[in-house]
């Protein structure tokens, strides 16, 4: 699957509800349902910065893709990481640098979330495109 058919996806499963209490929820499922982070990979160094909540990221590649692993300690950001990790994760580095993450603005999400969520949100962004970089450069050498 692509990261765009992964990010239409989630905007049709997104679609189905109209109130955004019940989007809020589905978050919070979608978080729940993530298999926790081992604890190994609860380091400062993975903690992302620029989130109010925790959130640990973890990346490793496996046959030239990346796969991400996160965990959070709010729910409702544990929920945005998961929906960043079924987007993201498992596509090279190049796809996920070049990728438009269009879905954030068509379910809503960004409009949705207090500031600091949403500035969060966009550091969990950064960070997964950050991996994506190092892995890369990692690569060309």
């Amino acid at each position: 699957m692509t990261i765009n058919e992964a990010q239409d996806e989630v905007i049709a499963e997104f679609s189905d509800f109209d109130d955004w209490m019940d989007r809020y929820q589905l978050l919070i499922d979608l978080g729940n349902e993530q298999a926790p982070l081992d604890e190994k990979y609860k380091t400062d160094q993975n903690l992302i910065e620029g989130c109010q909540s925790r959130v640990w990221l973890q990346a490793d590649e496996v046959d030239g893709k990346l796969v991400f692993q996160a965990e959070s300690d709010a729910l409702i950001v544990k929920g945005i990481i998961a929906l960043l990790i079924k987007v993201l994760s498992g596509h090279t580095p190049d796809e996920i640098l070049e990728s438009d993450l269009y879905f954030i603005d068509r379910i809503g999400l960004r409009e949705h979330l207090s500031p600091t969520r949403s500035n969060g949100l966009l550091s969990m962004v950064k960070q997964m495109r950050m991996y994506a970089l190092a892995y890369k450069a990692k690569e060309n050498q």
